[in-house]
């Protein structure tokens, strides 16, 4: 049996009618657009043909399978990646190149380093994007996450919150905002720790961004800190589990209001080690927390008061 009698079609699988507002503009008949041309089907009034395709060109100009497409934009830089670099020992192809091309290179690589910034504000922007991408890196983040931070740090600049403040305060800032907009387990302490900055002068930037922008960041429960600090603690999955369970109780019942995220995570590993019959320390548990031993013990005793 033919594939003719198996599959009919009694139409161009290729034609797209348009709307019925896009009409022909002779007769105001019924217009239709296939992969070649679009024509009026009462008059035959060709509109428009040899359409051009927006897509990338894949096609291979030699044997190495050489793309003509470039990389994505991305706003993690401050052209969008559109800027142009200047090669340095070869050509295109790989092939070497003499002294007296290497030297002109270099001055046209000094030339276009001093003409790159039309303004002081792109040169602020792209040291800001460089070091949203340095504490991305540093934290581990995902490339969506560095996305949002640069976007955020674009947004404050637009908003002309840099005036006054450090460029590296308000990067870190956003690398934070981020984290927070996102759920992520991140503290202040864990950004400032890779800034170039005081963590009080990331806490001040974060503050200005939160209020003049508005940022939909909700507040972080202890109950997301406990996997990652039962990782660094190497905790076996049961005392995990236990101490999960204890924070998503003290959450229910309104007593991790306020307190230290990470701290009254770690007072839950803490509780659930000792539970389990892992002997796990108050120093231990408080290190990898950032917090003091007395934060952990007060913690502690709220959970065996309040929670069973």
């Amino acid at each position: 049996m033919a594939t003719r009698d198996i599959y009919e079609s009694g139409f161009d699988e290729d034609v797209q009618t348009e709307s019925s507002a896009n009409q022909c503009p002779e007769c105001e008949g019924r217009v239709t657009t296939n992969a070649v041309e679009t024509v009026c089907e009462d008059c035959g009034l060709v509109i428009e043909e040899q359409r051009i395709d927006h897509g990338p060109e894949w096609r291979a100009y030699d044997d190495k399978e050489r793309e003509r497409t470039g990389a994505p934009l991305t706003a993690a830089r401050h052209d969008r990646g559109l800027s142009t670099e200047i090669g340095r020992g070869t050509d295109a192809n790989g092939n070497e190149i003499s002294g007296q091309k290497r030297r002109r290179l270099a001055r046209m690589r000094r030339e276009q380093t001093r003409g790159r910034w039309r303004s002081k504000a792109e040169r602020n922007l792209a040291h800001g994007l460089g070091e949203v991408r340095r504490l991305a890196s540093a934290l581990e983040l995902s490339d969506s996450v560095r996305d949002q931070a640069c976007q955020l740090f674009r947004s404050a600049q637009n908003e002309d919150l840099l005036r006054g403040r450090s460029i590296e305060a308000i990067a870190a800032a956003s690398v934070y905002g981020a984290c927070r907009c996102n759920g992520l387990s991140r503290l202040v302490d864990d950004v400032s720790e890779m800034a170039r900055v005081a963590e009080s002068r990331v806490t001040n930037a974060y503050k200005t961004l939160n209020e003049e922008l508005g940022l939909p960041a909700e507040p972080v429960s202890p109950s997301m800190f406990v996997p990652r600090l039962a990782s660094d603690l190497e905790c076996p999955d049961e005392i995990r589990q236990r101490a999960r369970a204890l924070a998503e109780q003290a959450e229910e019942r309104g007593v991790t209001t306020g307190v230290h995220p990470a701290g009254f995570a770690a007072a839950c590993l803490y509780k659930a080690g000792r539970e389990g019959g892992r002997w796990l320390t108050q120093s231990e548990a408080a290190d990898v927390a950032n917090a003091s031993k007395a934060t952990v013990r007060a913690h502690r005793d709220t959970l065996e008061e309040q929670v069973a």
